[in-house]
Order: structure tokens, then C-alpha cells, then sequence
């Protein structure tokens, strides 16, 4: 027999012989939907940080501040920005697994054993590492192509995954 042949007869028997009531196989996944769905969150990220800026922008424009403010007004904006934007994924990982970007594209980030949102402390280990893995052009999220189940060094430091969702 072929080994094609066998690779389609095996595909077949274990259909046909796989208990319904067993779990299903998680479907790990990989660098093009991750990155689209993080493009999405970076979009709602930053644009709810324009309509803040602009709001509070026009807000000071009928103020009169004194000269030194405005050079503390940017740093309290960027601090607010910084945990705005890593509150953002820190609740929705620690909370349900999912942002807003990735529930639009069926996938969940959960722990690499029991499938569960990560805790609070892993979060932050994984946001962090994203961080990390995206200065040295990018490299970090190499691993995702050749890991058996897609794991950036992100996911590794976090003891994490990301793993595809029912869409119903």
C-alpha cells in the first residue's frame, strides 16, 4: 500500500472509530490569523486613544495653562496610553482568553495544559515577552512557523497557546 493510500485510510478509521464524546484536538494557530487579529486590537486600541486625545485636547484648548503643564500633560497621556493599552490585553486574557480581535477571528489565548484563561501573572509574563519578541526584528514570533503547536517565545515564557474556537 501507497503511502498516500495509508495516510487517507488511516484519516478514514479515525472518523470512523473516534468516541463523539471525547474532547476534540485542539487546532493550534498560526502567524496570519494571530497577526490579524492583533492588527484589530491595535486598530480599537488606538482609536479610542485618538477620541480621548481629541476629547481632552479640545478641553484644554479653552483652558489657560501655564507654560511648564503641557510637557506634563504629554507624559500623563502616554502613561495613560501605556495602561490603557496593556490593560486592554491583560483583562481580556486573564478574563475570558479572547480581545475583541480575537473573538472576531474564532481564536483564544488559554493556558498550553487545561485549555483555561491564564491567570493574571501569566498575562502579564506573556505580554511582556510579546514585547520582548518583536525587537529583534521580529524574531520571537519565528518559533510560531515551526512549533508543533504554533507557540511564539511569548507563548513559551507564558506557558500558553492559542487555539482556534467554536464559532457558534
Amino acid at each position: 500500500m501507497s503511502g498516500r493510500t495509508r495516510d487517507r485510510a488511516q484519516a478514514v478509521a479515525t472518523r470512523v472509530h473516534v468516541d463523539p464524546s471525547a474532547p476534540a484536538a485542539p487546532s493550534y494557530q498560526g502567524l496570519v490569523t494571530r497577526t490579524i487579529a492583533f492588527a484589530l486590537d491595535c486598530a480599537v486600541i488606538n482609536l479610542v486613544a485618538i477620541a480621548v486625545g481629541v476629547a481632552v485636547g479640545l478641553a484644554f484648548s479653552v483652558l489657560d495653562l501655564p507654560n511648564g503643564v503641557e510637557k506634563g500633560l504629554v507624559a500623563v497621556g502616554g502613561l495613560a496610553w501605556f495602561l490603557w493599552s496593556s490593560g486592554y490585553f491583560l483583562v481580556c486574557w486573564a478574563t475570558t482568553g479572547q480581545t475583541p480581535g480575537d473573538r472576531l477571528l474564532h481564536i483564544r489565548v488559554c493556558d498550553a495544559r487545561e485549555f483555561t484563561p491564564l491567570p493574571l501573572r501569566r498575562a502579564v509574563v506573556r505580554l511582556v515577552f510579546l514585547t520582548l519578541a518583536a525587537i529583534p526584528l521580529f524574531a520571537g514570533f519565528l518559533p510560531i512557523l515551526f512549533d508543533d503547536r504554533r507557540r511564539g517565545i511569548h507563548d513559551m515564557a507564558a506557558r500558553s497557546v492559542v487555539v482556534g474556537t467554536d464559532p457558534a
